[in-house]
């Protein structure tokens, strides 16, 4: 049941759904492990990297919300619960635990890389068919990108 109705065909739609759904479930994952580093991060880099752990959840949070209102105004339900964030997110595993400075920025670049990966797929799935969610993914890459190159710069 849909309370919307598209202006995309249904094809298109499913297609776009398809790649909103993807991004939402990466953007709550990925500010679900941030946060999980940035609470158990330890070292003598703590404060820089825990500062920057933070800026990654606001960006994942707030993008989130943009995602899942723009999959709702084309009349897609979007899904955000935990065990279809579990079941469907290109993150790996956090480790249990303290987590040294080096490994947390590790973490990081490699749960960016993989959303980042993703996004630009979904970027490429959305270009014909919807633009405007083409546009919100750019956007969101843009900030996903610059969050990656800050920790690869600290990992140097």
């Amino acid at each position: 049941m849909s309370v919307v109705k598209s202006p995309l065909s249904e094809a298109d739609l499913k297609t776009v759904g398809n790649a909103l759904q993807g991004a939402l479930v990466d953007l709550v994952d990925l500010a679900l492990v941030a946060k999980q580093v940035h609470w158990n991060v330890v070292g003598p880099r703590f404060r820089s990297v825990h500062l920057q752990l933070d800026e990654v959840v606001d960006t994942a949070r707030q993008h989130s919300d943009t995602v899942a209102e723009r999959a709702s105004a084309l009349g897609v339900s979007p899904d955000g619960r935990s065990a279809t964030v579990a079941s469907s997110s290109a993150i790996g595993k956090v480790p249990e635990g303290w987590i040294k400075d080096e490994e947390a920025v590790r973490i990081l670049v490699a749960s960016l890389g993989a959303v980042i990966t993703r996004m630009r797929e979904r970027i490429e799935a959305t270009g014909d068919p919807d633009p405007v969610s083409e546009d919100i993914l750019i956007t969101l890459t843009g900030e996903l990108e610059k969050h990656a190159w800050m920790f690869q710069a600290e990992s140097v």
